[in-house]
């Protein structure tokens, strides 16, 4: 069985062609699952916003006699539940056991049984702060921490009377050596945060000024409105992932800078990603330029993750906000798609990573070519959503696929037939939306008015240009 659908968006030549032999292909939804909307951790808040970055726990993944399969996702929320306000949320990642049933029939699956196919338990949750404890906060960073030494100027609410690091996290990577610990990047910064496996923060990675919020001429890290250059509002380190080795991070911005025709969506389509070593201090290698997809009314849509395949290509997730926890239920475009910088312009270290637009009102510059970018697996698909209960559109309830999907991990199959299939997993952010939930010990009820669940979803897909046994 493989899944197609037609997609609608503008890519004006950006898409390579793939040949029959390394062409990636879409075998279709094999799992769904969910983590109800007012489930609580450890500490005693809402398990919330989950999608926002989701990876495999090295090692966890494993096949059982019986064709199931068992892992551990390390999940980790945003910045809590804001609708009216930033909240006082410490940054956090939670561990999730898995057991994954592929179901791989044509026969519509009721909503109770699919769920079945992939089991989620929560287990634990790990709090993140500085070396003496601080813990992090998701407060809008009014203010800024002075530089100290190698580390940067720190995005805080208020310097003098709440001097705690403001993160919204997005991007995660686990770091499979000997020593453990993660890197996190976040969309206030934005920056980029290598944690030991304890969850305490150890070094800070600063992107060029471009990437950089300025207003007035000035840093200025908040959020509540958009800067004159650097990313935009809430439009930071969306995407994070690293190579198998570790060695190399790759950090992407959710759309355009400001600079770029990050002010308008029909501008922001050039986007950039940011290539470090990290092998020992973390250094800027490379930066490209990656065009997001449009409409047809050239609207852009902006991307929420990626993920490493070969260290040229990526997958990219890119997607509107429609479905549940929106007041939209039908979505238009919500895909995961490739991007290949084999032939792009390498900017790092030239007059773009300073206060020159790359892409001036939008408008690509003539010296820079861009990676190509190529649609792949719609996750939109009601022909596929169908057969697990779920659906694209129609009515507001509990089988109605999420708005928000950002989070992506990939695991092998396993079967020595057919050595480049994975299992794609992708994780929705639900934005903390229940009707019953707790924030930083006081009790809410979302003012969306629904409850929206924490929803995952399991592709089994192809992909040659994969190298073999880099993926577990």
């Amino acid at each position: 069985m493989i899944a197609t659908v037609g997609l609608f968006i503008l890519l004006l030549g950006t898409s390579p062609a793939f040949s029959q032999i390394t062409a990636p292909v879409n075998k279709g939804l094999v799992a769904f699952g969910y983590i109800p909307s007012n489930a609580r951790d450890t500490t005693g808040d809402t398990i919330g916003g989950i999608g926002s970055a989701i990876a495999l726990k090295p090692g966890s993944f494993a096949k059982a006699a019986s064709g199931t399969f068992k892992g551990t996702l390390v999940v980790q929320p945003d910045r809590g539940y804001n609708v009216d306000k930033t909240v006082d949320y410490q940054a956090r990642q939670h561990y999730v056991d898995f057991v994954l049933t592929p179901y791989n029939g044509s026969s519509p699956l009721s909503f109770s049984d699919a769920a079945k196919t992939l089991t989620l338990s929560y287990k634990k949750t790990i709090l993140y702060k500085e070396l003496l404890g601080n813990p992090t906060t998701g407060l809008d960073p009014l203010s800024i921490r002075p530089a100290l030494a190698v580390i940067p100027e720190l995005p805080v609410p208020d310097v003098k009377t709440k001097n705690q690091i403001s993160i919204d996290a997005e991007g995660l990577v686990l770091n499979s050596g000997p020593l453990g610990g993660f890197w996190t990047s976040d969309e206030y910064g934005p920056y980029i945060y290598r944690f030991l496996p304890g969850g305490i923060i150890d070094w800070v990675i600063k992107p060029p000024t471009a990437a950089i919020p300025h207003i007035g001429g000035s840093v200025n890290f908040t959020s509540s409105v958009d800067p004159d250059s650097g990313r935009a509002a809430n439009q930071g380190f969306e995407g994070l992932t690293a190579s198998s080795d570790g060695h190399t991070l790759y950090a992407m911005l959710q759309s355009a800078t400001m600079q770029d025709g990050g002010t308008d969506d029909k501008t922001s389509r050039y986007t950039r990603l940011f290539v470090y070593d990290v092998k020992l201090i973390p250094k800027l290698v490379g930066e490209y330029i990656v065009p997001l997809p449009q409409t047809k009314k050239k609207k852009t849509i902006a991307q929420s993750d990626i993920h490493y395949l070969d260290g040229k290509k990526f997958l990219v997730l890119s997607r509107d906000g429609h479905g549940n926890g929106d007041d939209t239920s039908q979505s238009d475009y919500k895909s995961v798609d490739i991007f290949d910088i084999s032939n792009a312009t390498d900017i790092h270290g030239t007059q773009y990573d300073n206060t020159t637009a790359v892409a001036p009102g939008g408008v690509l510059a003539a010296d820079v070519i861009p990676a190509t970018y190529t649609p792949f697996l719609s996750l939109i698909d009601n022909t596929q959503l169908n057969r697990f209960g779920l659906h694209n559109g129609g009515d507001f309830d509990e089988q109605l696929i999420a708005g928000k999907w950002e989070g992506t991990a990939l695991a092998s199959c396993m079967e020595s037939d057919h050595p480049d299939d994975y299992f794609l997993f992708v994780a929705a952010d639900n934005d903390f939306n229940t009707l019953d939930g707790t924030m930083v010990g006081q009790p809410y009820s979302t003012s969306y008015g629904k409850n929206v669940d924490n929803q995952f979803l399991v592709y089994r897909v192809t992909l040659p240009m994969v190298p073999r046994g880099s993926i577990h």
